[in-house]
């Protein structure tokens, strides 16, 4: 498995103070910084877009900056925000027309791409785009909102995609987003995932650090 990553979803930051917030979870131990980014199209909330991800790579130059687009018709934007300084973009296969291609302009604007997998989403969106794939993204709640609790058969759902990319011969990152917690970080991570995305679980605590190390900890002392 690659090594395990911890990336703080900025959707539960104080957004009245974004780049302190980003800055407090790097210095405590975060690896990546995860950018939900929603339209109230795709998904019934609104959240950032292009303008933030330009002042986020402005402020933080060599902070791993990891998008997740939840927006209709991600063909149109995928590459625009690897441009404002994205380092991977994700995005949902079934709102867009041609994943593939827009999985190749990611790729050719200089960023790693991701396809994100609903809990309702089957994983055979993966069997002819894993070979271009950087990460693939399973959500362990329905996408919008933060703060929602994980949805059990997520556990399932990755060690299914385990098999399918070990079939495929295909070596990913693998990303799991939403309820992650101290709790269930180890049954996460053994079932196949090494990219744990946690907002309220890190920015609803008083000190970020221990968040992170509750997290990292639980994760690294089951056996995978």
């Amino acid at each position: 498995m690659n090594d395990l990553k911890i990336a703080p979803s900025i959707l539960s930051s104080d957004f009245a103070h974004l780049a302190e917030e980003c800055q407090a979870v790097l210095d405590a131990g975060a690896d990546w910084l995860h950018v939900d980014v929603m339209d109230g199209n795709y998904v019934p909330n609104i959240t950032i877009g292009l303008p933030v991800v330009r002042s986020l790579r402005s402020a933080l130059p060599t902070t791993f900056l990891d998008v997740h687009l939840m927006i209709a018709n991600p063909d149109v934007m995928a590459a625009r925000f690897v441009e404002a300084g994205a380092d991977l973009v994700s995005f949902h296969p079934e709102a867009s027309d041609h994943p593939h291609r827009t999985v190749q302009e990611i790729r050719e604007a200089g960023g790693r791409a991701g396809l994100a997998i609903n809990p309702g989403t089957s994983l055979d969106w993966i069997d002819y785009l894993a070979q271009d794939l950087d990460l693939v993204l399973i959500m362990g709640v329905n996408p919008g909102f933060g703060g929602q609790s994980f949805i059990p058969s997520t556990l399932r759902k990755l060690r299914q995609l385990h098999q399918k990319l070990q079939l495929l011969g295909a070596r990913v990152d693998v990303q799991v987003d939403g309820g992650v917690k101290p709790v269930n970080a180890d049954e996460i991570y053994a079932a196949g995932a090494n990219v744990l995305v946690a907002g309220s679980a890190i920015f609803g605590q008083s000190d970020y650090g221990a968040a992170i190390d509750a997290i990292r900890t639980a994760a690294t002392t089951v056996e995978v």
